[in-house]
């Protein structure tokens, strides 16, 4: 059997208040598919992604029991790298907050913080970010141009852009379509099945339509607890167990 990309194994996690916000996720992410988390408001799915790169270590005062593998090595071990962690899982979030500088400056910023200066690799960069967010048609002739230019599509595909020039491992997509127009979101999920011939994608979607529509395997998290996953044919067809069914039918949530 091959190793899985990301191994979650059981996890637990509880903020400063005393509220158990992730129960025991034990979850395998393979690699190169779109993994989608589904659930209600408040069932873990975005907590559950910032621990994958370790923003969580930014909220203080929490506790957390269980391992994240990522290639076999824990994340959490004191040996990582975390810079170099979140260049390997870079994160996307819903509201798209592009810096205040051109379209290119946007690009490779991160990419001179990463060391990475010669023109002819950053414009390279540049280029193949843009084509796989599928915004470089629209860009090419004005990178610079300010990205506060950009409509609310165009601004979150740069956002995705932007995490791609660092060519990472795995891609996090936080409800990255949230506030898009129909248009913009089917742009960007089209997008998604180029990527994941290169990138290992978890996305938390915008609805359970989307995560039916993009995801090679979902899984199902209700009040911090991991209620069901499997493959998005038989999980949105026949799901095992009656709290998926009652959510995707819509009896809750």
């Amino acid at each position: 059997m091959t190793q899985a990309k990301i191994s979650i194994q059981h996890l637990y996690y509880t903020y400063e208040d005393g509220i158990e916000a992730l129960r025991d996720i034990s979850l395998e992410i393979p690699a190169n598919e779109i993994f989608v988390l589904f659930g209600p408001a408040r069932s873990g799915k975005s907590t559950l992604l910032r621990l994958l790169n370790r923003l969580s270590d930014l909220d203080e005062g929490t506790a957390r029991q269980g391992t994240i593998l990522v290639d076999g090595q824990d994340v959490f071990d004191r040996s990582v790298n975390v810079s170099n962690l979140r260049r390997r899982i870079s994160m996307v979030f819903a509201v798209p907050t592009p810096l205040p500088s051109s379209i290119y400056d946007n690009l490779t910023y991160g990419l001179k913080m990463a060391g990475i200066r010669e023109r002819g690799e950053l414009d390279r960069r540049v280029e193949q970010s843009l084509k796989q967010s599928a915004l470089w048609d629209e860009v090419k002739d004005r990178l610079g141009a300010s990205a506060f230019a950009l409509s609310g599509g165009q601004k979150q595909r740069l956002c995705i852009a932007r995490s791609l020039a660092l060519e990472p491992e795995v891609v996090v997509l936080d409800n990255p379509t949230s506030g898009l127009d129909p248009i913009s979101t089917a742009t960007v999920e089209e997008s998604l099945y180029t990527l994941k011939e290169r990138y290992t994608i978890i996305m938390v979607p915008h609805s359970v339509q989307q995560a039916a529509r993009v995801a090679d395997q979902a899984a199902f998290l209700l009040d911090g607890e991991l209620v069901e996953v499997g493959e998005v044919g038989k999980l949105f067809v026949q799901p095992k167990d009656q709290r998926t069914e009652d959510y995707i039918t819509g009896r809750f949530g």
